[in-house]
């Protein structure tokens, strides 16, 4: 194994799972509206979802990804058309107190999970995944590796941000503070389409 690539591809994806995007977003705003414990499907589809597109991109769909630009273009409008819905939806969540039930709630496993394959920042994170850090051992060890650090990366990362959410429960105890965060976030969301429109 290559220790000084493998380094580089852990720095590179941490970045990637901590700082700003459409998941760490949805995982605050889902953190503070409905706490942690109700999130924690949300985070698991997020995180072996991500881990999964790694898998199947490095055993050869990301070939197909890079070698068909339309592929990208539909998947690139598909994830911005849905970032508008979701965006909707966190702006228009009510707060729910500990107990009390919500019949809409955060997204589910299988939501979060299917919701990363047209998430832009996604499949950044997976290209250069696939395409710069391949050489950090020999194949199919590259590809456990990449697949074992999105794992471990993800889960930590997502949870930290729906913490955090969670944590601000107790400071927001009026509805109207939590739509007035909510509002915000969904904002958030929405600006993490402004690349997308940038690159068009």
């Amino acid at each position: 194994m290559s220790q000084p690539l493998f380094v580089a591809f852990v720095v590179f994806a941490a970045v990637m799972y901590f700082t700003p995007g459409p998941n760490n977003i949805m995982s605050l705003s889902a953190g503070l509206t409905y706490g942690f414990r109700r999130t924690l499907p949300q985070i698991a589809g997020i995180t072996i979802g991500c881990a999964f597109m790694v898998a199947v991109a490095g055993l050869g769909f990301g070939t197909v990804f890079i070698a068909y630009p339309l592929l990208q273009t539909v998947l690139k409008y598909a994830g911005a058309a849905y970032l508008v819905y979701l965006a909707a939806m966190i702006a228009l969540a009510e707060p729910v107190a500990p107990g009390q039930d919500n019949r809409r709630g955060p997204m589910s496993f299988w939501g979060a999970a299917m919701f990363q394959w047209v998430n832009v920042k996604g499949w950044v994170m997976v290209i250069g995944t696939i395409t710069a850090y391949a050489g950090i051992a020999s194949f199919p060890w590259n590809i456990v590796i990449q697949v074992a650090v999105n794992l471990v990366l993800g889960v930590v990362a997502t949870s930290a941000w729906a913490l955090s959410g969670s944590s601000l429960r107790s400071f927001m105890t009026s509805p109207r503070m939590v739509r007035a965060f909510n509002i915000v976030m969904a904002m958030l969301l929405l600006a993490s389409l402004y690349p997308v429109f940038m690159e068009a």
